[in-house]
Parts: structure tokens; sequence; C-alpha cells
């Protein structure tokens, strides 16, 4: 019995004879290119569409000397890739951008000193072409060594400490603080207290900075916690509050899943929300809305945050230099403020 021959692959050149094109001009359209006229495109994608034909990325890697792919880096515990839900919608916004450019994005996870190690070998070694910074820490030295490596690096958050010129997308911390304690100020609280995340990240430092300046005179160093924006820390501060500061009449909490762990230590504490005390957070990353009561909260733009930082990335990995972007947010008044 006589195997099969198995089904010749088609080419380039096979799609270039459907298309009617010569074979530079299908390489140049598979590549992204310019300098190719639309009438043609179409033609070459119909003809991709009719012969079957899949690009060999391995040999065109060899070619390029790019992975056609991007580092999803998440300097944190790996459990907070699923406990926060922030890192989850902006790891789904960059999956669909790069999707779109039929492009791949590698999850890489570096909390220790040996996993910071581990994937800054992997990509100086070239297996991505670029990283999406998503989570830095003021301490960290991996962001320093990346920029130092020449790997195209885009952070969220302005990069803390002595890395400067790191093109990133962020918002405005301390705007958005400002904003959402105007709002609890203006609905008449005045012992209003903040749980703020760790002072070494981009939103801990300037969410802190945003709620002093609008307090002003109001302002009590006693009614400020820190957390490291997990539910049970926010549970824990909102406990330390209490215990020393029973007069609370609200609290901004810097992250949606700490202003959560706050909401829990209110109740054991037979407190109402918001009859009692009211609760704001930060994010709108899902979570707000499907708490019961829904989260008033600050919404950041989670789908352009994703698409600026490809956008940016892919622009650095191209030569073309790009300037910080800062984005809007939101004020989102829902049931517990």
């Amino acid at each position: 019995m006589t195997a099969a021959p198995t089904p010749r692959k088609p080419t380039i050149r096979d799609v270039a004879a459907v298309a009617g094109v010569s074979y530079g001009t299908v390489s140049r359209v598979i590549n992204g290119g310019h300098w190719v006229s639309p009438e043609a495109r179409a033609a070459v994608e119909a003809a991709i569409v009719e012969t079957g034909y899949t690009a060999n990325h391995a040999a065109r890697s060899l070619a390029t000397g790019r992975s056609n792919s991007l580092a999803f880096l998440l300097t944190e515990p790996q459990h907070l890739l699923f406990a926060d839900p922030t890192f989850a919608l902006l790891l789904r916004g960059a999956t669909e951008a790069l999707a779109e450019r039929s492009m791949t994005l590698v999850l890489l996870i570096a909390d220790t000193a040996t996993e910071q190690a581990n994937v800054e070998r992997y990509v100086r070694a070239g297996h991505v072409d670029g990283v999406l910074l998503v989570s830095s820490h003021e301490s960290d030295s991996l962001l320093a060594a990346l920029v130092e490596a020449g790997v195209p690096t885009v952070c969220t958050g302005i990069p803390l400490g002595e890395v400067a010129g790191v093109p990133h997308v962020s918002v405005d911390e301390a705007g958005s603080a400002r904003m959402m304690t105007r709002y609890l100020l203006d609905r008449g609280h005045r012992r209003i207290a903040l749980i703020t995340g760790p002072n070494d990240t981009p939103g801990g430092r300037f969410r802190l900075v945003g709620f002093r300046e609008e307090m002003g005179e109001l302002f009590d160093p006693a009614l400020v916690e820190q957390g490291s924006y997990e539910q049970a820390t926010g549970d824990a501060a909102m406990t330390r509050l209490l215990e020393r500061a029973p007069d609370i009449d609200a609290v901004f909490a810097a992250s949606d899943v700490m202003a959560v762990g706050a909401i829990a230590a209110l109740r054991r504490a037979g407190r109402r929300v918001p009859e009692d005390v009211a609760v704001a957070g930060f994010d709108d990353s899902g979570l707000a809305a499907l708490h019961t009561p829904p989260l008033t909260t600050v919404r950041q733009p989670w789908a352009e945050i994703s698409s600026t930082m490809v956008d940016m990335v892919l622009d650095v990995i191209g030569g073309t230099p790009r300037e910080p972007v800062m984005l809007p947010t939101t004020l989102v008044v829902r049931d517990t403020a």
C-alpha cells in the first residue's frame, strides 16, 4: 500500500501567479510594507485566501531579524494577574491590537530577582521585538536593564526612578485623584480617608499627591493608609483607619479591589455604605459595576491604553521616537458614594 503524497504547501510565487502581480509585491503586502496600490493589495489578499497560503514565520524571522511578537511583562506576583482585573483588561486589549496585525503576544511574569534575570536574558536574546511593561516599581532594575540593552520598551504609567525618556502611556493620576476628592468634598464629606497604593508605583505616588492637594487644609496624614492593590490590604487598611479615626465619613481607595476590601471591613464594624461612610474606588475594571452596592469610581480607558501602547512600541521598533501619552479618565457615580 502506497502512502498518499503530501500536498505541496502554496508559496508566495503561487500567490503572485494567482494575483497577477510580482513576487516582490506579494512580499511587501505580507510584510506590511508601503508602496503597494490598493488594487494590488486587494488582489494579493484575495489570492492568499484562494491558495490557502500561510506565512513561514520562522523563515521571515531569519530574513527580517524580528520575531513578530511582543512581550506583555508583569513585574508582580503571579496571583495578581488573576486577582487584579486591570491586568486582564490590558492583556486582552494588547492581544486584540496585535491580532489585527497578525502578531503574537508573549506573557512574561517576573516578580523575583531570579525571574527578572531570566526575563532579561530571554528578551535580550531577541525572542520578542519589544516589551509592554504593564507594571513597574521604582526599586526594580529590570526597566533600566531593558533600556540599557536597547530593547524597545513602553510602560504603563510614568516610570519612576533614574530611568528617563522611556515612552509611556499614562492617565492623569494626580488630576484623577483630585477629581474624585473634589466630588466627595462637594457631597459634604470632610473626614475623608485615603487607602493608597505602594509609593514606589506611579499610581500609589501620584494619587496620594492629588488627594493631598485637593484636601488642602483638611488633609490629615492620620487618615492615609497604604495597601498593595489587593482586597485583603484594603480590608486591613480600613480596619486600621477605623481604629484610630472612627469619625471617618468617606474613604477613597486607590483601586476598586481595595475599595471592595474596605467595604468588607466597614460592614464588620457595623458601618453602612454609603449612609455612614461613602466609598470610592479607582479603575472601573468591571468589578466596580458588579459589586453590591456598585462602586463609585474613576474609569480608566483600558482599551485605549492597550492600543496606544502597542502603536507606540511598534513605532519605536520601526525607529520612530514617541512622546509620552496621557489619557483622560472619567468619574463614574454609582451607589457607594
